[in-house]
């Protein structure tokens, strides 16, 4: 990626299913600039950390069913600190921001089929996971279009194409999270 951003984040990065690494060389790099450019992008400032789980759908669908429900599994799942009610952290203190995770096989079937780059799609959802994270969300239609043109724009930045580009009434329908 040709996109400098200034890390405002320390990312705990976490691959618990080696087929991440196998198809994408580099992965600690590409994670902490998605990360960065999504809080850079939502105007997050200060010290913060984020953890970042990539790992297979089975243990996704476990998280899923535990905390929403859904015996499934889903892309991305995210787990904010700041939804929990935690109180902010003294100054010069890192804030949690939370975690994200995301499952290897549907993400990669949700590549293969939208006709795009497994990195390029890694990258989308997580931006999408962390903008969650500091408190984005689609339940309405105005929430949505906030957060999928942010999306948009933070993945322009990283020269990944809109991944909303052409779906009238997008709502995140490939997109899911707690």
């Amino acid at each position: 990626m040709s996109v400098v951003v200034e890390p405002v984040v320390e990312v705990d990065l976490a691959v618990e299913d080696n087929r991440w690494g196998n198809a994408l060389p580099g992965l600690d790099e590409l994670v902490a600039v998605a990360v960065n450019a999504a809080l850079a992008g939502a105007e997050e400032e200060g010290p913060s950390e984020v953890s970042v789980v990539l790992t297979s759908d089975a243990a996704v669908q476990a998280l899923n069913r535990e905390w929403r429900g859904k015996d499934a599994p889903t892309n991305v799942l995210s787990f904010a600190v700041r939804d929990a009610g935690a109180p902010p952290p003294p100054p010069g203190v890192p804030e949690t921001l939370g975690d994200v995770i995301v499952a290897y096989e549907t993400t990669a079937a949700e590549a293969a089929e939208g006709g795009t780059t497994l990195k390029a799609h890694l990258c989308h959802l997580l931006v999408h996971g962390v903008l969650h994270l500091v408190g984005y969300d689609h339940l309405d239609d105005s929430d949505a279009e906030e957060m999928e043109g942010l999306e948009s724009e933070v993945l322009a930045g990283l020269g990944i194409d809109d991944p909303y580009a052409g779906i009238e009434g997008a709502r995140h329908g490939a997109v899911d999270e707690k």
